[in-house]
């Protein structure tokens, strides 16, 4: 999601405030997140009890590049409606060619989590999906889409929880003011955790709830989205540049050898809005 007037400036993953130069390390990093197989497991899990059927409308908050809009406009094929809600206009744009190249019925609009351009109780299904943690005020995006959904309607929420995240091997001092500046970053470190009471403070039910660990294989290290969280701790003074550059250095040797260990764990919540 990227700044408006009702959001603060969001995480080094999802941010307006990047250069043209920086969005391709963006696109990079949501890329390499896609294929992580804990992300497809998760969201396999996710949709399966979403349930996303033929002909309803279904929004997919904080669109990204579009990859889980164009799985959603599968599910509710040509007699449905999924529309991805993206903040950033660079991303937008990807998600849109992306979608036309597919042959997809997937459509975008220019959209605040916090402002959700739907009407009152229009809405099948909604998904959202590592979005909340990088507002600072996740509970008014919340309180919109249970506004937007209909009576029965139902919700998937699927968030990380920095807190859990876990880096092997490096120096200690480094690695915990990495952990330190990835907290930093996030306006919402703790967001997976808080998906359950937020959902209900919006008058949702709880349906079901999930969990997957976004273990990284060593073969597919998501380096752009390593480099921007060891940039970001620099610029925040929590790191120096050779502490930095030490630091990557021992991760790829690490993960030439096999011996890598990054992870973070994902939380995904199910809820319905009362008929």
């Amino acid at each position: 999601m990227g700044e408006t007037p009702h959001t603060r400036p969001t995480s080094e993953f999802h941010a307006r405030n990047f250069s043209t130069a920086d969005v391709g390390r963006l696109v990079a990093g949501l890329d390499a997140q896609d294929g992580a197989d804990g992300v497809r497991r998760l969201r396999a899990w996710a949709q399966s009890a979403l349930n996303p059927l033929p002909g309803e409308h279904v929004i997919d908050v904080g669109s990204g590049t579009g990859s889980q809009t164009l799985a959603l406009a599968a599910a509710v094929g040509p007699s449905g409606d999924a529309v991805g809600i993206e903040a950033n206009p660079a991303l937008r744009e990807v998600a849109e060619q992306r979608a036309a190249a597919a042959g997809g019925t997937a459509r975008f609009l220019g959209g605040d989590a916090l402002a959700l351009p739907l009407p009152d109780a229009t809405v099948d299904a909604v998904w959202c999906e590592r979005v909340l943690q990088h507002l600072s005020e996740p509970d008014k995006a919340v309180g919109e889409i249970a506004r937007v959904l209909r009576p029965g309607g139902r919700v998937v929420l699927i968030d990380s929880d920095w807190a859990t995240a876990l880096l092997h091997p490096g120096d200690p001092d480094a690695v915990a003011a990495l952990m330190a500046g990835t907290l930093a970053a996030a306006a919402n470190p703790h967001s997976g955790r808080r998906l359950p009471d937020q959902l209900s403070a919006a008058g949702l039910v709880i349906d079901d709830q999930g969990s997957q660990a976004l273990l990284q294989d060593n073969t597919t290290v998501p380096w752009p989205l390593v480099r921007m969280m060891g940039e970001s701790t620099v610029r925040r003074g929590l790191m120096t540049e050779e502490q930095r550059d030490r630091l990557y250095a021992a991760l790829t040797e690490a993960a030439e050898r096999g011996a890598l260990h990054m992870s973070v764990t994902m939380f995904a919540v199910v809820a319905h809005r009362p008929a």
